[in-house]
Formats: structure tokens, sequence, C-alpha cells
């Protein structure tokens, strides 16, 4: 896990993104219990509320579930939900704003295609 945090951008999105991303890396597996809130409360030293916040946020998209006295675990679909919202996010962030910014420049797809095959 990451070992910062930083405060450009709200904590709690923070801490539920690096449980996201140690789930699309792999680092917790399908199955696997995460950090209690408490954990990462000390671990980062933040309010476990906090933690708890990006946790629930989990919970509600399904990527994690409680188990009421042990803790929350990786659901067995929260890989490819993760993986489908990023790449939905990817293309709201990335690709649209590429594309607009091409037309702007009458870089055509097939040239622009190229540049990104190419790396330049």
């Amino acid at each position: 896990m990451k070992n910062k945090l930083d405060e450009s951008r709200p904590i709690y999105i923070q801490i539920k993104e690096i449980i996201e991303d140690s789930i699309i890396n792999e680092t917790i597996k399908v199955g696997e219990r995460v950090p209690s809130t408490n954990e990462l409360a000390k671990f980062y030293n933040i309010n476990p509320a906090t933690a708890r916040q990006g946790m629930n946020e989990l919970v509600s998209e399904n990527i994690l579930r409680k188990q009421r006295g042990v803790g929350m675990f990786v659901t067995e679909n929260a890989k490819e939900i993760l993986m489908e919202n990023r790449k939905n996010e990817f293309f709201d962030n990335y690709i649209v704003p590429l594309k607009n910014e091409a037309e702007k420049l009458n870089i055509t797809t097939e040239q622009l295609v190229k540049m990104l095959e190419e790396g330049k």
C-alpha cells in the first residue's frame, strides 16, 4: 500500500483508490479480507470515520462486502467492476479530450492511431 496521502484530494477518496488499486493489481485478491478502518486509520494517522467513508463507498459499489464481526472482504466481481469503471473514466478523461483536440488540429483518426503506435 501507498505510504503517504496527499493534500490535493479528499482523504477518503485516496483510501478508496488505494484499496481499488490493490484489488486491480491483485495485492488483495478476491475473497480476501481488506484492512479494517482502524488499521487504515492507524497506518495513515487519520480519523477512522474518514477511512470508513471510503470503505463504505466500496461496499455500496459491490467491491467489498461486510461480514459482521469479521471484517470486509473483496467480492467475486470486484476486479471486473473496477476495471470497467476505470476504462470508462479513462475514456471520459483522456480519450474524449484527445479526440476533441485532434479535431481542432485537423488530425485524422488514422494519424492519431499512428502517433499512438509510434509514441510520438
